[in-house]
């Protein structure tokens, strides 16, 4: 559990660093800059999302997310697993809608691209005044109402505009065979007793995947829940 209490403690530093950070993870500040034609700080962690996750999955989602830190709190209010279904795809559907805004507002631009990785903030911090805490509750409410209502992480499986980048980006690095973390399980070694399906906050049927060698799964955080919860150590995790 050692594991857990650090993977916890840092996604609560992060959550506390929100402030600072919250418009280095905005889809609109993103539009905002490419409209000016300027590359910014919300563009590049985007892109950068997108190539780490081809080696290292969702890591960031288990590890660094703000709003990650913010839902294991909530978990102290509601701690049941979303069921996995049609409504995950919502994500994907609010992705592919911004995607094309941010497109078409580099097309549409007026001027040449530019890089400003600070653009909109006060010397690289993002909440500089009191007009921006209205943009920042409001995130803070957009991840808070579906958690309290759905339970563990219902904002990363409906909502979640980054989640659709490191998606990608595992997919890329499953299908060109890169060396990247992963987890393995062992059939053999498991009992049948399920931990590992009560233990996953994304509501994955961890078991099932450990009997047929396939522990792939679009969802999967990489949180380790699964590797601490099981008592025959059948999962573990692997680079390769």
């Amino acid at each position: 559990m050692k594991r857990q209490n650090v993977r916890k403690l840092i996604l609560i530093i992060s959550l506390l660093l929100f402030p600072v950070t919250i418009y280095y993870f905005s889809p609109a500040i993103i539009i905002m800059g490419a409209l000016e034609g300027i590359i910014n700080g919300s563009f590049c962690v985007f892109a950068l999302m997108l190539i780490g996750s081809i080696f290292f999955g969702r890591l960031f989602c288990s590890y660094l997310c703000p709003m990650g830190g913010l839902q294991e709190c909530t978990g102290l209010i509601n701690n049941k697993t979303p069921k996995l279904g049609s409504r995950n795809r919502i994500k994907y559907v609010i992705w592919v809608i911004w995607m094309v805004a941010v497109i078409l507002s580099f097309i549409l631009r007026k001027s040449p691209l530019k890089l400003d990785f600070f653009y909109l903030t006060d010397h690289g911090i993002s909440i500089a005044n009191i007009y921006s805490y209205i943009i920042y509750y409001g995130i803070i409410c957009l991840v808070l109402v579906p958690a309290i209502i759905g339970g563990k992480r219902a904002f990363c499986h409906y909502i979640c505009w980054m989640a659709p980048f490191m998606v990608i980006g595992n997919r890329i690095g499953r299908k060109c065979r890169i060396k990247r973390v992963k987890l393995i399980g062992d059939k053999d070694l498991c009992v049948g007793c399920k931990q590992c399906d009560k233990k996953c906050p994304m509501g994955i049927e961890v078991s099932e995947k450990v009997q047929n060698h396939d522990m792939h799964d679009d969802e999967c955080i990489l949180c380790g829940e699964c590797i601490d919860g099981c008592p025959k150590k059948a999962i573990r995790y692997d680079f390769k």
